[in-house]
């Protein structure tokens, strides 16, 4: 789903036009990436949560030349889902159509999977 898309979304489930339904996607967005760089944890229930994670600095290699670099520490956003959203995802793959669209048989033992 791209961000236009959600902005569809959110237009069409509120009834707003879909100029107000980007300003309440962009503010969260925006509030989102505010709270991550002033190094707060956004925990939002029954979806999941954002935290940055610390990567120490390291001795990298560059692919081309092959010599080797320093890669500084830097600071990386990390989404956690939540119990709630694995469990309502992984509900919906026993129901969910295979690649080719057609839904998944299960197979002799039960299972979709095998």
């Amino acid at each position: 789903m791209t961000k236009a898309e959600l902005v569809e979304e959110v237009s069409r489930v509120s009834d707003l036009t879909k100029k107000h339904s980007e300003v309440i996607v962009d503010t969260v967005f925006e509030s989102i990436i505010d709270a991550l760089k002033r190094g707060e944890k956004i925990e939002l229930r029954g979806f999941g949560s954002f935290r940055l994670r610390k990567r120490e600095p390291r001795k990298g290699r560059n692919p081309k030349t092959g010599d080797k670099v320093d890669v500084p520490p830097k600071r990386v956003p990390y989404f956690k889902p939540g119990k709630e959203l694995k469990d309502l995802i992984n509900k919906e793959t026993d129901e969910a159509p295979d690649e080719t669209g057609a839904p998944s048989a299960p197979s002799a033992n039960g299972s979709p999977l095998s």
